[in-house]
């Protein structure tokens, strides 16, 4: 009962077939609608409609009949990728909304934003819908809260001035978590890591933690797990996995654990007592969650186990982890020990092909199948177990339009919601039914 309460606390209100933020309704990757099909047809789902968007690798979200995502309408300037430089650009960020059903455009909120990124073409965060407001973070930190019917902005907050941040190399990536009457943000000021706003003032409410050295404050979303009642904020930041009150901000644990080029990225997943974080440079640990809100940790990833995520955080299912390693291949992992059970690229390069850097798949549990929409703009359907992965059917969606490591990709999480798929890359959003 407790750790139910924790999760309703920490999730935006929404209905069984709305998505209001980044993977789903509890931040856990769980699609919990029914009637939902088992196989695609041959010809692919149907598409219900689709509508134009420019650039940028945030994720719909999907609440009381509408569809809210951001876009970068550049201006000018080169917006192709060279890791670790940084890109100018000039143009506008916005917030869409668009209708569930027919996709027709309700509102746009549109504001000046030069850019000075590496992969500069859009913003990467899902906005989070909760109680009639939408909740938007884009790249170079400008925080704004709207009515999510009108799109009249309300409130919003700039980091860089507010709390004197620097603007990681890749962009503002925290995906905003609401906890409570508060919106809790990655904010990276020098005194302030993490803050939490009022939801309807926007109000600082507290700030914590200082941002650690030059890496910046990592690009991992916030999240809330409760152990024997205890209800903990979790972030990684690119020295450590801490935990804190979020109430208060006040610090109950720190594990070390450090990424490589600070890019501490996927939100740690929680499994029984283990609480599981991975990333580039072979750097990926299991902290055991001990009474009283302390931890320890439990094994350390080493050369040929575990996991090392990149663009997609993975799911926990029965003590075992399922995710996308940085070299290319979907892989199974166990919790208690950090042993690989297999992996296969299978999902993410259409065959049993040579993986690729960075290669990415957003995995989605729906009852017994799980949905995996992986960088080519393809639909999966799966079984996963500890014994093996097993492909049910695969239908393409969308074309890949961002460039990364000599390909092009779509790195944007969809949304599932209304028995339905939402999908974005840089020139279009679309729909297609799921309905069985």
């Amino acid at each position: 009962m407790r750790t139910l309460l924790a999760v309703m606390l920490s999730a935006p209100v929404a209905t069984a077939a709305d998505w209001p933020q980044w993977m789903g309704p509890t931040r856990d990757g769980i699609w919990a609608e029914t009637g939902i099909v088992d196989t695609l047809p041959s010809g692919g789902p149907p598409k219900k409609w689709t509508m134009p968007l420019a650039g940028g690798y945030s994720g719909p979200a999907v609440a009381d009949g509408c569809v809210f995502v951001m876009d970068y309408l550049k201006e000018a300037g080169d917006d192709r990728p060279n890791p670790g430089t940084r890109n100018g650009l000039t143009g506008s960020e916005r917030i869409h909304c668009f209708d569930s059903a027919s996709g027709q455009s309700k509102w746009v909120c549109a504001y000046k934003c030069p850019y000075k990124v590496s992969y500069p073409v859009g913003p990467r965060c899902t906005p989070t819908v909760h109680d009639g407001r939408v909740y938007a973070l884009g790249t170079m930190g400008h925080l704004t809260c709207l009515d999510a019917e009108k799109g009249t902005k309300l409130w919003q907050h700039d980091f860089t001035e507010k709390f004197e941040a620097k603007v990681p190399m890749w962009g503002f990536a925290g995906h905003p978590l609401v906890y409570k009457n508060t919106l809790i943000c990655l904010v990276g000021g020098p005194e302030a890591l993490l803050a939490a706003f009022d939801l309807k003032t926007g109000d600082v409410v507290w700030k914590a933690l200082s941002t650690p050295g030059d890496d910046g404050p990592g690009y991992c979303p916030p999240s809330i797990i409760d152990v024997d009642g205890v209800t903990q904020l979790i972030i990684w930041h690119p020295q450590a996995v801490v935990s804190l009150n979020p109430d208060t901000g006040k610090q109950h644990w720190k594990q070390d654990l450090k990424p490589s080029y600070g890019m501490s990225i996927m939100m740690p997943r929680k499994g029984g007592d283990l609480l599981f974080a991975g990333g580039i440079g072979n750097s990926a640990a299991a902290i055991r969650l001990e009474p009283n809100a302390t931890a320890s940790i439990a094994w350390n990833g080493q050369k040929d186990t575990a996991l090392y995520p990149a663009n997609s955080t993975p799911l926990i299912v029965d003590e075992t982890i399922y995710g996308v390693d940085v070299s290319g291949h979907l892989r199974a992992v166990k919790l208690s020990n950090g042993q690989r059970l297999w992996d296969t690229t299978k999902p993410i390069v259409n065959a049993e092909e040579k993986p690729t850097m960075h290669g990415t798949a957003f995995i989605v549990k729906n009852g017994e199948n799980y949905f995996l929409f992986n960088e080519l703009g393809d639909l999966v359907i799966a079984k996963l177990t500890p014994r093996k992965y097993e492909q049910i059917s695969q239908a393409h969606l969308i074309e890949p339009t961002t460039p990364a490591f000599n390909r092009t990709v779509v790195w944007s999480h969809p949304a599932f919601a209304e028995k339905c798929i939402f999908v974005r890359n840089d020139k279009e959003i679309a729909c297609f039914s799921l309905a069985k």
